[in-house]
């Protein structure tokens, strides 16, 4: 049975809403989460979707940090900034021509992507006991980049490293919020000059802006009592779940 405009909203909302509360967890994957939802439930173009993503990262970005100060820490990951936003005007270009010439390619792409960032959630990396150097920073922030211009979704290297990282757990979630900001600052930049963020990207975005804020500011006010281990797997079953749905649905697709 087809779902009216309505339905399809109201479903699309309900999918902002989980993606933003995994988002104010973990710091990151709310643009990874909302596509592949919306990949798996058919509510709307990958395209469609990431833009929508993009507009809403924005708004939980400037959430989180009405609630969240940023600290002077946040200075670790500066030498990501300027690769990470080349990544960004490749990843753009990228799907552009993905989306034109192999829609189901890019879908492939998408779940394997999903699938790739709850595997490395699952893998418990030792922390450094330096920060990295620069040129590691550089070379993340560019792969970061490339799958936020993508996919509004720059989470998997960039939270990898991070986390490695000698840093308080609530400076790592402010950098990633930080970085991602960025990011689909430039991204939206570079949709909007392309012509390329369709009407229907702007009504998906602008209807979820309060369940945004809502569910950010219900969670400042109700802290989970959930330990980091248990966020982690939580999220990186979600991400299995989605991913794996996308990619399976396509073997058998191409198998079929």
């Amino acid at each position: 049975m087809e779902l009216s405009v309505w339905e399809l909203q109201f479903a699309f909302i309900g999918c902002v809403a989980v993606a933003t509360y995994v988002q104010n967890l973990t710091g990151f994957a709310f643009g990874l989460i909302l596509l592949g939802l919306v990949s798996v439930l058919r509510l709307a173009s990958v395209p469609d979707a990431a833009n929508a993503a993009t507009l809403l990262t924005l708004a939980n970005t400037v959430s989180y940090f009405r609630l969240h100060p940023l600290k002077p820490e946040w200075r670790v990951v500066k030498p990501a900034i300027v690769p990470s936003l080349a990544g960004v005007a490749g990843g753009v270009a990228l799907l552009a021509w993905l989306s034109s010439n192999a829609a189901l390619a890019l879908r492939g792409l998408l779940g394997v992507a999903i699938v790739s960032c709850a595997v490395l959630l699952l893998v418990s990396a030792s922390p450094r006991q330096a920060i990295s150097s620069r040129g590691s920073f550089r070379a993340i922030g560019l792969l970061s980049g490339l799958m936020g211009g993508m996919f509004s979704s720059a989470g998997p290297p960039l939270v990898f490293h991070m986390y490695r990282q000698p840093l308080p757990r609530e400076v790592v979630q402010q950098c990633l919020v930080l970085m991602f900001g960025i990011n689909q600052l430039l991204r939206l930049a570079l949709i909007l000059a392309s012509g390329r963020f369709t009407e229907h990207s702007v009504v998906l975005g602008l209807s979820a802006f309060p369940v945004v804020y809502a569910v950010t500011w219900w969670q400042h006010r109700h802290p989970p009592r959930m330990s980091p281990g248990t966020i982690r797997r939580a999220t990186a079953g979600l991400l299995m779940c989605a991913g794996g749905s996308m990619v399976a649905a396509l073997w058998l697709r191409a198998g079929g």
